[in-house]
């Protein structure tokens, strides 16, 4: 279930000292790590908009409120937790391959047609697909990381976190903060390093650790929202990265952006254009697994797809507000 946003006002009151210079607002501290680097709509999108830098006073202010405003979407102070399905988080993820479908993605048309296989990744294709609108000025943004790591990410400290950003005990939002930090404690599948990382600096180390700095971040592009519709793949598809290595940032369902981040050894990535029968375009981001041996059998790609763990590469497109990084 996909809700909608409004804004709790939850103002996290802090004052962020630099220490020898060190600390810099996101934007500036990509720049100094990843010089070369253009960063992606997807990741510009979520940097909070009336946070600045003060390099006199050292800190990072909201205008006029001198806090940091955390996004909260809508519902997550309606309802009951126990009988709400949290959407991205948990087992209703398609991208995390421990889990088996679920009756919910199994009828969710826009989530089946994201996998295809490596074999059908060529000109002429045709592929029904959703892209859907899915920024917002009210969407979740990233905090800075001095003010993410204030807050713990744990699943022994939630009631402290539901406190925290003001989402009442037995609501839907209660519910999404649980199975988000469950799914993010979880082991990775075998030869995946991964890691949920709460802050846009904490996903620039990440990759720099996996990848080194000489890296590209990449997303989908969509020129316009459409409905669920045919697309065709139109030339100019490309390998991205010289190696099959890759880092696969997910966002996740939470009060402020956080990712779940992972790396294999086993993964293509590719730029594909696609054209819709309305006329939209979509320059889309597509990642291949080469090795699904260790995938749970019943994962939604197996039982769309009719192919068993470890025999062919399987596919999906990347969400338009998701990220992946390659080495240049």
């Amino acid at each position: 279930m996909k809700f909608h946003f409004f804004h709790i006002m939850t103002f996290l009151m802090l004052l962020i000292v630099a220490t020898n210079g060190k600390t810099l607002p996101p934007q500036l501290y990509w720049k100094s790590m990843l010089p070369n680097s253009p960063m992606p709509k997807a990741i510009t999108n979520l940097l909070h908009p009336s946070g600045y830098w003060s390099e006199e006073k050292a800190t990072w202010v909201d205008v006029g409120k001198g806090g940091v405003d955390v996004g909260v979407r809508k519902g997550y102070n309606e309802g009951s937790g126990t009988d709400v399905n949290v959407g991205v988080g948990h087992s209703d993820s398609p991208f995390n391959y421990l889990y088996a479908a679920s009756e919910t993605q199994l009828h969710d048309k826009p989530n089946v047609a994201l996998f295809f296989l490596e074999k059908d990744l060529h000109h002429g294709t045709k592929l029904n697909l959703l892209f859907p609108k899915t920024t917002s000025n009210n969407e979740a943004k990233f905090l800075p990381k001095e003010v993410a790591n204030s807050i713990p990410f744990s699943s022994n400290k939630v009631e402290y976190i539901l406190n925290k950003l003001n989402i009442k005990k037995g609501t839907k939002g209660a519910q999404i903060v649980k199975n988000t930090i469950s799914e993010c404690e979880e082991q990775g599948i075998k030869g995946e390093e991964k890691l949920c990382v709460t802050s846009l600096e904490s996903m620039i180390d990440f990759t720099a650790l996996k990848l080194g700095k000489n890296v590209e971040a990449i997303s989908t592009q969509v020129n316009k929202e459409s409905e669920f519709q045919e697309y065709t793949i139109a030339q100019g598809v490309k390998k991205l990265g010289e190696k099959n290595t890759a880092v696969v940032c997910h966002k996740e369902n939470y009060p402020y952006a956080v990712f779940y981040c992972h790396k294999t050894d086993t993964t293509k990535v590719y730029s594909v254009p696609l054209e819709g029968v309305d006329g939209n375009r979509v320059n889309a981001i597509a990642v291949c697994h080469t090795d699904t041996s260790q995938w749970n059998p019943k994962h939604l790609a197996f039982q769309v797809l009719k192919v068993q763990p470890g025999t062919v590469p399987v596919c999906h497109f990347l969400p338009q507000e998701h990220v992946v990084w390659v080495s240049k």
